[in-house]
């Protein structure tokens, strides 16, 4: 399969200049399955009366998934990489109690099983790459066993007015924060949070967010600290800064956000967004888009600023996420920034982006909370293109075949990213070439099929060339 990399590779640009949107949706009777596989509900429970009726008046939520993951690299490189596959068969049944002046519950319980045909060896789990969400690798090396049970959602709700108030396990959707549902069990916090809509043409989010739950834990675990002793037991994203460790800075860390969106100017929807974990990091981000009708086109640029701001004051390196800080002007220091700029171009079915980011040459983005800095702009998947002095540049195009009467529920989506790390620092991984595409197709009413693949065409660092091929395959069906 390695020796076809380069003709997939040129079946893929053919694909994306055919015109190719992930923004294509499956809507049933009770949700709204969007494009960032976030579920939107569309029946809720009505307001009742009674104890009694706010339970036997809730309504359940059901839902069967599969995925399965391939991953194939051009080189396999012993105790380093390996190809590898997983698979998760699963779903999850989500209740929701009615409403009972204002007060309502939400539980929902999440299944991640694996099909022994189609996984790796328990003793070759730390090769998995983008499968590794489909069961925990710390229950698989401590307890032997593969699949995830558990509750992914619990909390409780109150509404008054437009304000909503949430306390327990939930998804808390921000730019720092998502649930991230691309694999099987989505990514939620244990915290308080308040969305409100009071304010005209306003939303107000605030959250103090005590613990983390990964996708791929069936735990809680801290919001920032990572455990050398034991990778995968504290928070192990991809993403996340392996010099703040336990012994560090603790595993009893909060992180609090503070989001505003206004849309009061016509066409125009500006954010601020606030992040902190208290004595050890705080995030701005400034981010604003700009609707521009031409005709029947639409071009909407927008602009997105991060800044990241040290507390710590530490007197050990912590600029690298891989604690390979060679390269690094202030190794101790976690101050840094991010711009990233795109115009969108829109007509009917069709979609066009051109995005860019950059980093600042100072200390990489540390963002373990699945919210991608880059995301929307230039991140193509299983990409984290914020390490610093990293500039990139992407062009997607997307187009819905459903929208535009052509083939019913077909959409297709391509991305193709040009990705310029710093030669200079070793912890970092080599300029790669990312093409990405993505092929829905929506089935009766109530499920859906997704094809995903990404070829990643890697330079040579330290003497190895990391280029690979990677294929998810996707089923849900929503009952």
């Amino acid at each position: 399969m390695n020796k076809k990399m380069i003709k997939i590779g040129v079946v893929t640009a053919s694909l994306l200049l055919l015109s190719t949107t992930a923004e294509a949706t499956l809507k049933t009777d009770k949700v709204t399955l969007k494009g960032n596989m976030q579920v939107q509900y569309n029946t809720l429970p009505k307001a009742v009366s009674t104890l009694k009726e706010a339970f036997t008046e809730g309504m359940f939520y059901g839902r069967f998934r599969t995925n399965f993951f391939y991953w194939d690299w051009k080189h396999e490189y012993d105790g380093d990489t390996k190809d590898n596959k997983n698979n998760g068969v699963g779903g999850s049944i989500i209740y929701k109690t009615a409403p009972l002046k204002g007060m309502s519950a939400t539980v929902g319980m999440y299944t991640s099983q694996n099909l022994d045909f189609f996984r790796m060896d328990k003793d070759d789990v730390k090769y998995a790459k983008a499968g590794k969400d489909t069961f925990s690798r710390y229950d698989v090396s401590t307890g032997g066993h593969y699949g995830m049970t558990l509750l992914a959602q619990a909390y409780l709700q109150y509404d008054i007015s437009k304000t909503s108030f949430m306390g327990g396990r939930q998804m808390f959707e921000t730019v720092f924060t998502k649930s991230n549902d691309t694999k099987m069990i989505p990514n939620t916090f244990d915290g308080i949070t308040v969305t409100s809509k009071d304010i005209p043409q306003t939303t107000i989010k605030v959250g103090y967010l005590m613990k983390q739950k990964l996708r791929d834990h069936t735990s809680a675990h801290d919001v920032l600290a990572f455990d050398p002793t034991n990778k995968w037991n504290q928070n192990d994203d991809s993403s996340v800064n392996k010099n703040l460790t336990v012994a560090r800075i603790g595993q009893d860390n909060k992180l609090i956000v503070v989001s505003v969106t206004n849309k009061s100017i016509k066409n125009l929807q500006a954010n601020v967004s606030y992040a902190t974990v208290p004595g050890v990091l705080s995030d701005v981000v400034l981010e604003a888009h700009y609707a521009i009708s031409v005709g029947s086109l639409k071009i909407v640029p927008g602009v997105r600023y991060m800044m990241q701001f040290d507390e710590l004051n530490a007197n050990y390196q912590v600029a690298n996420l891989k604690r390979i800080e060679t390269g690094y002007r202030d190794p101790n220091s976690l101050d840094s920034d991010l711009l990233c700029a795109r115009i969108d171009v829109k007509q009917g079915a069709f979609l066009g982006r051109l995005g860019y980011s950059k980093v600042a040459d100072k200390a990489d983005i540390v963002a373990p909370w699945r919210g991608f800095p880059t995301g929307g702009y230039t991140r193509a998947m299983g990409q984290y293109n914020w390490y610093a002095n990293t500039t990139t540049y992407m062009v997607r195009l997307g187009y819905d075949f459903g929208k535009a009467n052509i083939l019913p529920g077909f959409s297709i989506m391509g991305r193709y990213a040009i990705q310029d790390f710093d030669d200079d620092k070793l912890g970092v991984q080599a300029d790669s070439n990312v093409i990405h595409i993505d092929m829905r197709q929506n089935i009766a009413k109530n499920s859906e099929l997704k094809f995903r693949f990404a070829s990643a065409n890697a330079d040579k660092k330290a003497g190895k060339d990391y280029s690979y091929n990677e294929y998810r395959l996707e089923y849900n069906y929503f009952f």
